[in-house]
């Protein structure tokens, strides 16, 4: 508790009551421009009022939270993340982050302090790359990067384009396809964002708490159409097929060697193919498939090691293309480049880490992150990882409130002592 402030209570009242009105068959599930996740926003402008904080909105829906001395800042520190979930997913992924923000500006409000520069703090909306394929719509559209491609992608439940839905709920969709930002982007003096771990290490390690030092960025393909021939499966000899699930199956297995050839040599990457399916309408035991769809996600901190991943795909499809006979289709590429935290910020955040009697220690992101954006377009940005079991994107998140304070005293102590 301090100044009469308990930010464990109030963090676990938050966190209860949000679950409480976003809950799914299992897990959480809070779409990016959806009315769940409007009402998570207006819920947390609620809690803000009450705390006696200024509150607004952005020209993106988001909304910004401040002390009410730094509501009319010229620059500011922005510190925040999202609060859409993935389906069926967890409470903390996207929401730790926004909800370390308001514990930082309730606990200076209490305290009757100020911050060593004005500080913000926004919770985003859209983060989540499951609803409509592209991921950080909201911070992209916020500084002026969304593509035109990206606000045609088409929403997995009604299959909507997503600048329909952003139009929906007042966004000026012409303004973000004229990739004008949304706010003064000198005016941000640099951004901050506290999330999940969503790996093993800081569990395995026993710390409660990380400062990240980078962010992978992304190559993803939604939807790769593999187009075969269809025929009887006892019918046709091996040597007439044209069976796109096997060759489907025969482009993953030489991606997966090209990526332990780079691993080999190195470079960091990650891939992973989430989503497969024939037709439902049409496939059957006895049928040999003619179509199946699926994605692909590469993952990494280098840029060479992404497009090196890239030309390696365009090779094997041509190769797996000859020999199996059948034809790939690829969607449009969606691309977020690897993005570095600022090195003067990591350096403070650690000193912090010491000042609230933790251990400093440093890793990477695996995952991608709102920071990521902040990063590439010139904003200085961090991140603070915090202890979380079982993983992310799941009903079985498993962060302790305790570890999301030990995250927020870092936060505090650097908002607190940064230098002018």
């Amino acid at each position: 508790m301090t100044g009469g402030f308990d930010s464990e209570s109030t963090a676990t009242k938050l966190f209860n009551d949000i679950a409480e009105f976003s809950a799914d068959t299992e897990g959480v599930s809070r779409p990016a421009y959806s009315s769940i996740e409007t009402k998570t926003l207006e819920f947390l402008v609620g809690f803000a009022r009450d705390q006696g904080l200024a509150v607004s909105y952005d020209a993106g829906q988001n909304v910004i939270f401040s002390l009410p001395e730094d509501a009319d800042a010229e620059k500011f520190v922005l510190v925040g993340s999202h609060v859409d979930s993935v389906p069926n997913g967890g409470n903390f992924d996207g929401l730790a982050g926004v909800i370390a923000g308001l514990l930082c500006l309730a606990r200076a409000k209490h305290l009757g302090i100020g911050f060593a520069k004005p500080v913000k703090v926004i919770a985003l909306r859209a983060e989540e790359s499951a609803w409509f394929g592209p991921c950080y719509i909201a911070s992209k559209a916020l500084l002026g990067k969304l593509q035109d491609s990206e606000l045609n992608a088409l929403h997995k439940g009604d299959g909507r384009a997503l600048k329909a839905h952003m139009t929906d709920i007042g966004i000026e969709v012409d303004r973000v396809q004229k990739h004008e930002p949304l706010m003064d982007i000198s005016a941000i003096d640099a951004y901050i964002e506290l999330h999940i771990e969503q790996g093993p290490l800081l569990v395995e390690k026993n710390l409660p708490a990380a400062v990240v030092s980078g962010i992978r960025g992304n190559i993803r393909h939604r939807k790769i159409r593999c187009t075969g021939e269809p025929g009887h499966s006892g019918a046709v000899p091996r040597a007439y097929r044209k069976d796109c699930v096997l060759a489907m199956a025969d482009l993953l297995s030489r991606l997966d060697e090209s990526w332990l050839t780079i691993l080999q040599k190195g470079e960091d990457l990650v891939l992973t193919c989430g989503m497969v399916g024939t037709d439902p309408q049409i496939h059957a035991l006895t049928r040999i498939p003619d179509l199946v769809d699926f994605s692909l996600d590469f993952r990494s901190q280098s840029t060479t090691a992404l497009d090196a991943i890239r030309n390696l795909l365009e090779q094997i499809i041509k190769s797996v293309e000859r020999e199996r006979r059948v034809k790939f289709e690829l969607d449009a590429e969606m691309y977020t480049a690897p993005a570095l935290c600022d090195s003067q910020m990591v350096k403070g955040l650690l000193a912090s880490m010491e000042n609230v009697d933790l251990e400093p220690f440093t890793m990477p992101s695996g995952g991608g992150h709102d920071a990521a954006v902040f990063a590439n377009a010139g904003i200085p940005s961090a991140m603070i990882f915090v202890r979380n079991r079982n993983g992310s994107h799941n009903p079985h998140e498993a962060m302790e409130i305790s570890d999301l304070i030990a995250g927020t005293d870092i936060i505090f102590n650097y908002l607190t002592e940064m230098p002018e």
